[in-house]
């Protein structure tokens, strides 16, 4: 029997604060007729200063597999989409490993822009049709508020702060991820990008005062490109599941820019009640989107079991991927029971115990060195 990777498992975080276009009309030269009419977007949610790209990846992780019934403990893989990762290393993935207590599980983070959900996903996907794991989280975080120009408006206006994951699971059968296209024209790639901060560009003073470590982006020729390849990805990856466009129940695209969104729909000739759209109350949340966007169509029922769904997502890279997923969990799922939320806040409490247990046993190896380990053997 043919072996899928079914999403069982789905779960998102948003920051409290929200920053609406009002709010932002007060910091840069803007308003919200300008920034409504040329994006779509009314509100974006901002990260506090306690929360971090792997503070909210841990939260909507643990709200995946609450859905999935499923214990960290058995998972084999965690991958975290993100653009803009805890550290630039540890891997923002291996802190969401010991966070849950996934001690089973590889970790790691993926880079891909706004695309990178679909491409961790078709990553996961694979691996669990291959058999090289059987449990696998993919998540895509971002805290855009923190490498966002504030007194840029072409920029500062189209990015929020958010995390959203899903669990797959291998299931017989030919559900799940049916298909996923991925694509990159590395010749795009000073049209969006971080110019400072890495190996070829490292931080200083004078990087710091020429703002070379927000974020810098050619909306023009972004626009363009996204117009072009969001259709055309999303036919590829149709193609490839063997079915039609009018197979296709929800069209859920990456969600920067409702205009991009309205071109794509259009040029696929699908009608807006095909198309799931919450760019305005959340802007752009690069690796983010898709996955917040997927949660809350769930939840107003836009999925059905048997429906076919299209994901479809374009960023920095330039990159673009699209993904076809044929949905199988009935929705609304069943209420998780007390004792097991219990249980599950108890297993998270552990392993924060078991964290600190692991770093105190290296401090004491370090400071007492061989006798000890001769010991301990």
């Amino acid at each position: 029997m043919k072996v899928c990777a079914q999403i069982t498992g789905w779960g998102k975080c948003l920051p409290q604060r929200i920053l609406t276009n009002e709010d932002l009309a007060k910091r840069v030269d803007t308003s919200d007729e300008w920034i409504r009419t040329r994006t779509g977007i009314a509100a974006r949610r901002i990260a506090d200063v306690r929360e971090s790209t792997a503070t909210l990846a841990i939260r909507a992780a643990r709200n995946a597999l609450s859905v999935a019934d499923l214990s960290p403990q058995k998972l084999d893989l965690i991958i975290v989409a993100t653009a803009t990762p805890e550290y630039i290393f540890p891997p923002t993935a291996c802190l969401v490993q010991d966070a849950l207590g996934a001690s089973r599980a590889g970790a790691f983070d993926l880079s891909a822009g706004c695309s990178g959900f679909v491409y961790a996903l078709s990553i996961a996907a694979h691996s669990i049709e291959a058999g090289a794991c059987r449990n696998a989280l993919v998540i895509g975080s971002e805290t855009l508020s923190r490498i966002v120009n504030w007194e840029d408006r072409s920029t500062c206006v189209l990015f929020g702060d958010g995390a959203g994951a899903v669990v797959l699971q291998a299931a017989e059968g030919d559900g799940g991820v049916l298909s996923s296209v991925l694509g990159a024209d590395g010749s795009g790639a000073d049209l969006l990008i971080i110019p400072a901060g890495g190996s070829r560009r490292p931080a200083s003073p004078a990087s710091v005062a020429n703002g070379e470590h927000y974020i810098h982006m050619d909306g023009r020729e972004v626009y363009r490109f996204a117009t072009r390849i969001m259709a055309r990805a999303s036919r590829e990856a149709i193609q490839a599941a063997g079915l039609t466009l009018d197979q296709i129940a929800l069209f859920i695209p990456h969600q920067a820019n409702i205009r991009i969104i309205d071109s794509a729909a259009h040029e696929l000739n699908l009608p807006k009640d095909r198309v799931y759209v919450n760019l305005q109350r959340y802007g752009n949340t690069s690796a983010a989107s898709i996955p917040i966007a997927l949660c809350e169509a769930i939840e107003e029922g836009r999925l059905q079991p048997g429906d076919h769904v299209v994901l479809v997502g374009f960023g920095a890279g330039l990159t673009w991927g699209a993904a076809v997923v044929r949905w199988g969990r009935p929705t609304p799922v069943r209420p998780v029971p007390l004792w097991r939320r219990s249980a599950s806040w108890l297993g998270y409490r552990l392993a924060s115990v078991r964290s600190l247990g692991m770093r105190l046993l290296r401090k004491l190896d370090a400071l007492l060195g061989a006798p000890w380990r001769n010991g301990r053997r």
